[in-house]
């Protein structure tokens, strides 16, 4: 997989100052250890409460050192990727923010982690800190196993060890809420792919329709392969994990966290799955969904709840200065507003027309027949659905025919235009919609039809943006209109024909998608808009 890096020995050390020139000044620094030791901290610092440090391999930004700032973190220390920090780099942080009310180290219990902090812990005690550690073994993913991981749950710990100090509380009184917050938590992860390391060749383990559900972060499989689910499906058999560890009877805080790759618009459905489920039952607080504990590019997410008190509660909900938390909210209902109903217009009654009809039906029957030659002219430069799309609201006219009113051009016009708005979607739609209400306005003040189909065609340009020489349909519509003003409609297939087949030598669309096309996939093929018009204003010509 691909990734934007320049060294793979400085890709930790250029992020973590990226995050510094990017956070508003005064609010965070860095020791000047780097390479070696890499510790973010509180700059505006002064050692007058308790510390709270905590920390990790990078590759889970934005923790840890996203989350440096009041009420939270006081310092954090980085490893390489998916590498615990050194106990030289603890105990530097540790020297760096600690003062006499002493600190706390929040760590995840993994064995890296335990050992290097845990060390550094040690050494610290011996030159005269107060240190305490809470250890975070939130995952239950295998739960027989006796050391369990530490995992996004610890941004709980973070919250409400960083509120307490802030507050002023004394090192017992945060170690002792940390500790037993930690034990509250239980946090389940699922992927639908596994994460790509920077440098490193990836290597992916799952078939295109399976998941991993119980892993952690740093890449490691799953406790289980899953099949690949709904996302209600997926939320259900989480909830069959995490609804054994859950008190029915308690509140909760939920942090719904993606672990790095999902799209914000999965997450917002992920986030309604669950709490429209039974998982959101009970749950007072909820923080994202964002991506706060990421394992680089994993394509999942993970869940965490947090059995609350008022305590905790309070801790949660209080300001935090890091840009990356995302504050705690009580999830709500779905708040439902009536629309504003649109002005009603007069109705006009259906009415009957013979010529009307015929020319109607002409244009319907020849932009239908052309479906699949528009398409394969657009799949040289779109989606290729021009044709399926103009098709689409010929035969909404056509169906619409019997409840027009034929007999008045200008009311024909507007409903035709009303229609095709809805009826066509995308941009051609609303271009046509907009064609023809204008040239239904414009009959209606008075224009004969020709002057009136040229003030549609003006509202087209003012609207769409495309003129003569851009390589749509203005190319065959604007020359069309102005030979049948002139009176004259084999001179105006004629023009149309023309400006279709001048757009198979025009290099560069300047309007429309095809503007996004390089020139040599464009060559030698007309505009498919274009070529509709052509073959309307043909077909009107002949008769039929």
């Amino acid at each position: 997989m691909k990734h934007f890096f320049n060294r793979r020995d400085s890709i930790v050390t250029e992020a973590l100052d990226g995050l510094l020139r990017t956070t508003p000044p005064g609010r965070l620094a860095r020791l000047d250890t780097y390479p070696d030791i890499k510790v973010v901290l509180r700059a505006d610092w002064d050692k007058s409460r308790v510390a709270v440090i905590s920390g990790g391999g990078a590759g889970h930004e934005p923790s840890h050192a996203g989350f440096v700032g009041r009420g939270l973190l006081t310092a954090a220390v980085s490893g390489e990727i998916f590498a615990s920090p050194s106990v030289e780099a603890v105990l530097t942080a540790i020297r760096a923010v600690t003062g006499a009310p002493g600190c706390l180290l929040v760590v995840k219990n993994y064995t890296g982690d335990r050992l290097n902090f845990g060390l550094a812990a040690e050494r610290a005690r011996t030159e005269g800190y107060k240190v305490e550690m809470a250890i975070v073994a939130d995952d239950i993913a295998l739960p027989d196993i006796p050391q369990p991981r530490g995992v996004a749950g610890t941004l709980f710990v973070h919250k409400i060890a960083g509120h307490l100090a802030e507050t002023g509380a004394d090192l017992a009184t945060v170690a002792t809420a940390a500790r037993a917050a930690a034990a509250d938590i239980a946090s389940l992860g699922v992927s639908l792919s596994s994460c790509s390391i920077p440098g490193q060749p990836f290597e992916g383990r799952l078939g295109a329709e399976e998941g991993e559900l119980g892993l952690g972060i740093h890449g490691e499989p799953g406790v289980e392969r899953i099949p690949l689910l709904p996302a209600s499906d997926i939320v259900g058999l989480m909830h069959e994990r995490l609804g054994a560890r859950l008190d029915p009877a308690a509140a909760y805080a939920l942090l719904i966290n993606n672990l790095g790759s999902v799209p914000p618009l999965e997450m917002s459905l992920i986030a309604e799955a669950l709490l429209a489920s039974d998982l959101g039952r009970g749950v007072k607080l909820v923080i994202g969904p964002a991506p706060l504990m990421t394992a680089l590019n994993m394509n999942g997410f993970s869940l965490s709840y947090l059995k609350l008190d008022p305590a905790r509660e309070a801790a949660l909900t209080a300001a935090a200065e890091p840009l990356a938390w995302r504050p705690a909210v009580p999830p709500g209902m779905v708040a439902i507003e009536a629309a504003p109903t649109a002005p009603r217009a007069t109705d006009v009654a259906a009415s009957a027309d013979a010529a009307t009809e015929a020319v109607i039906r002409s244009v319907c029957t020849t932009l239908i027949g052309l479906e699949e030659e528009l398409n394969r002219l657009d799949a040289r430069a779109g989606d290729g659905d021009t044709g399926s799309t103009v098709a689409t609201g010929a035969r909404f006219v056509l169906n619409a025919l019997p409840h027009l009113p034929l007999a008045d051009a200008a009311a024909t016009l507007k409903a035709i235009g009303a229609g095709l708005g809805t009826a066509m979607g995308g941009s051609s739609g609303v271009l046509l919609s907009i064609f023809f209400t204008a040239a239904g306005q414009a009959r209606a003040e008075g224009q004969n039809l020709a002057a009136a189909l040229l003030a549609g065609l003006d509202r087209v340009v003012f609207y769409g943006g495309a003129v003569p020489g851009d390589r749509t349909m203005i190319d065959a519509l604007d020359p069309a209109l102005k030979a049948l003003a002139a009176g004259d409609l084999t001179a105006a297939a004629a023009a149309a024909t023309a400006g279709a087949e001048a757009t198979r030598t025009m290099a560069r669309a300047r309007a429309g998608r095809a503007a996004y096309i390089a020139a040599r996939e464009l060559e030698g093929s007309p505009d498919p808009g274009a070529v509709a018009v052509a073959r309307v204003f043909e077909a009107l010509a002949a008769g039929g």
